[in-house]
């Protein structure tokens, strides 16, 4: 109960620090505001993972001639709540060799970064905590903290197997973080912004959406999002038949659940970035913005797992000169394209 209230505070002043950041002055949030919005985020992260966890069950089962769960609860939705449940009942055990400060406060680091992107996400009309004018770069800078904490993890578990995750994760981010990067660039220069209200506005038609007139950075976006995530092809830094459960080999109980909750949250985030970015955010006809919204990411979500049920892991060598032989290129060749479309045309 200690560790958890020490994860709960750490949470709270780490988020506090943030809305600080963004300008919310202390006279203008009061602390049950700011617990109210901090738990808020946290119940939409923690509900967004049970459905998320349901939803891969049933899609690798069907990829596989399966029914997945459907005993406990209609089509098995309960399922994943009795599995969180049984989570949060395990014991929460630190190894004796650990180096204790980091180890406990790498999950709460992976965590606080995957639930701290929503501040600027647009869900719908009128649906955003905060619009600010450098919105994407602030999600591309607060995604990239996901990656010291599995460095922390990695390294303070004093265990080779945790270690070389850390290691291949960081290798992984700092790689694949440049053609991603890039890809937005194309976004960025053609809207002359980046608020991600604005991205948004000007795809207010189907035709205006930024994936016909970027096909080629919406690709490399979207492979490098998915290393990003480390989701399959690209799930090195956990490949359980080298690294028994990588970075978080040496984790159980309230602090596993944290970074297997930030998996998924940060699968959820990669496709509601690309449904701002490519495919007109909220916008839609018919029905509600923020239902337009969430039908988008869902869908991109169902490639992610529709990837990682179909494509064998690469190694490591395959996964670097992936990166930097081919998709740095590519994300290079989009940003001169765009640039001369909008000089000639």
């Amino acid at each position: 109960m200690l560790e958890l209230g020490g994860i709960v505070e750490a949470v709270g002043e780490m988020i506090s620090s943030v809305m600080g950041s963004l300008g919310f002055g202390s006279g203008m949030i009061t602390l049950m505001q700011l617990l109210t919005a901090a738990l808020a985020v946290i119940s939409f992260a923690a509900v967004l993972t049970l459905f998320l966890v349901w939803m891969e069950r049933k899609v690798s089962a069907r990829f596989q001639m399966r029914v997945g769960p459907y005993r406990v609860g209609w089509q098995g939705t309960i399922q994943t709540v009795a599995d969180a449940v049984k989570l949060l009942q395990k014991e929460d055990i630190t190894p004796v060799n650990v180096d204790r400060a980091i180890y406990f406060w790498a999950p709460v680091v992976t965590f606080v970064a995957a639930v701290a992107v929503y501040v600027t996400m647009p869900f719908g009309e009128g649906l955003i905590v905060r619009d600010l004018n450098i919105g994407i770069l602030y999600i591309i800078a607060i995604t990239t903290f996901t990656v010291i904490g599995l460095l922390m993890a990695g390294w303070s578990s004093n265990n080779k197997y945790s270690l070389l995750g850390g290691f291949r994760s960081a290798a992984q981010v700092v790689s694949y973080e440049v053609p991603l990067a890039i890809a937005i660039l194309g976004v960025v220069m053609l809207t002359e912004t980046l608020s991600m209200l604005e991205i948004v506005h000007q795809q207010s038609k189907f035709y205006q959406w930024h994936v016909w007139r970027q096909p080629l950075g919406f690709i490399v976006f979207w492979i490098a999002g998915t290393a990003e995530v480390n989701r399959t092809p690209f799930d090195l830094p956990e490949a359980d038949s080298e690294l028994v459960a990588g970075f978080v080999t040496e984790y159980s109980g309230m602090k596993f659940a944290m970074f297997f909750l930030a998996e998924f949250v940060n699968m959820f985030t990669l496709s509601a970035v690309a449904t701002t970015l490519y495919f007109g955010g909220w916008n839609g006809p018919l029905l509600p913005s923020w239902a337009w919204f969430m039908i988008k990411a869902m869908a991109g979500v169902f490639v992610l797992m529709w990837f990682r049920w179909t494509y064998p892991r690469l190694r490591v060598d395959q996964l670097m000169g992936f990166a930097w032989k081919f998709l740095l290129p590519l994300a290079f060749l989009n940003l001169i394209l765009t640039g001369l479309g909008i000089h000639f045309f």
